[in-house]
């Protein structure tokens, strides 16, 4: 029985990806980072490594003995716009990682990266695994250093013999969202707490089918080829009203120009930098919802059979993990 070695195990994506890989009968050894509670994980046949992305001694020591590697871990957050720790985890912790696969000899590394380190397009010619990349415009570090971090796994398939694979999920959605992260748009709709949509939008896909993607690119997937694993173009008008029918609250209907809505962002942006707080909108996240970031998952599809599940299950299963686990305030 294979065993796989799986970083960020303990966020959404990596919970699902543990119960899909168990389901298919691997052994799974999650690393975890020190001292940090795992609940998403409990009662889960697992082994555990405790260690930091950083401290390249216990990389190593976690994937000694694994036949794979899943790296899921990263720094996602967009506030605040700009930090050290993005390039420390996101660029030279996929540096261990890659140091660790190539010393311990696994057979594949899967690197889990963005698709926003492709280039976004329209609903109807959406960006795909060779559109060139758009999205530094924005001046997020999340995003700059997801794309420096897979730049390195592609220079060690290419330099030094790396069996790796690179997959690039989209806006994902579904249960285990326990910080909450992109839930946070299913409970705003149902707690009323957005007013309205802004004119941008973005691909949606349903965890499951991004942790079924995964598994299956350990065997079908071609080396150093990237994959957007992805699903539906919807806009925040179309996804809101989804939303809203799948929750049972009313449709947050008010259309929010582009100039309003980075207005909005500006002074979320200033108040925050008053108050030292997270804001709930920076002007940098009001501009890229004012934005279509609409891909294609063609080739995922075709080469790792990656499933389309409709994205009002995936909403359904996520509102009903918050209801089941005490998320909802009302």
């Amino acid at each position: 029985m294979a065993k796989i070695f799986v970083t960020g195990a303990d966020g959404m994506l990596g919970s699902n990806l543990v119960r899909e890989l168990l389901g298919r009968e691997y052994q799974v050894k999650a690393f975890i980072l020190e001292g940090k509670s795992s609940p998403t994980l409990e009662g889960l046949p697992i082994e555990y490594a405790e260690g930091n992305l950083l401290d390249k001694h216990s990389v190593l020591a976690g994937m000694e003995g694994c036949d794979y590697a899943i790296h899921v871990a990263a720094v996602t957050s967009v506030w605040p716009s700009k930090g050290s720790i993005y390039h420390r985890v996101n660029v030279e912790g996929t540096e261990n990682i890659i140091e660790a696969a190539l010393e311990t000899k696994i057979k594949r590394l899967i690197h889990v990266g963005s698709a926003s380190s492709f280039g976004f397009g329209h609903q109807h010619e959406p960006g795909n695994e060779e559109t060139p990349y758009k999205s530094g415009k924005y001046g997020l570090d999340y995003i700059d250093t997801k794309r420096e971090g897979q730049f390195r796994v592609e220079k060690a398939v290419r330099e030094r013999g790396l069996d790796a694979v690179i997959v690039n999920p989209t806006f994902m959605i579904g249960p285990y969202d326990s910080q909450p992260n992109a839930g946070k748009v299913i409970l705003g709709v149902y707690e009323k707490q957005t007013p309205g949509y802004s004119p941008g939008g973005k691909n949606w896909v349903y965890v499951k089918d991004v942790a079924v993607g995964i598994a299956n690119a350990i065997e079908k997937g071609k080396t150093g080829e990237s994959y957007i694993l992805g699903h539906e173009n919807l806009s925040f008008k179309e996804a809101f009203k989804i939303i809203a029918e799948v929750v049972d609250r009313p449709f947050p209907s008010f259309a929010a120009p582009a100039p309003l809505v980075k207005l909005a962002g500006r002074f979320g942006s200033l108040a925050s930098s008053i108050t030292g707080k997270a804001p709930t909108v920076s002007y940098k996240m009001a501009w890229i919802s004012c934005d279509g970031h609409y891909f294609s998952p063609k080739k995922a599809v075709e080469e790792l059979d990656l499933p389309q599940t409709p994205i009002r299950v995936a909403i359904k299963e996520a509102f009903d993990w918050f209801k089941e686990n005490g998320y909802l305030k009302s």
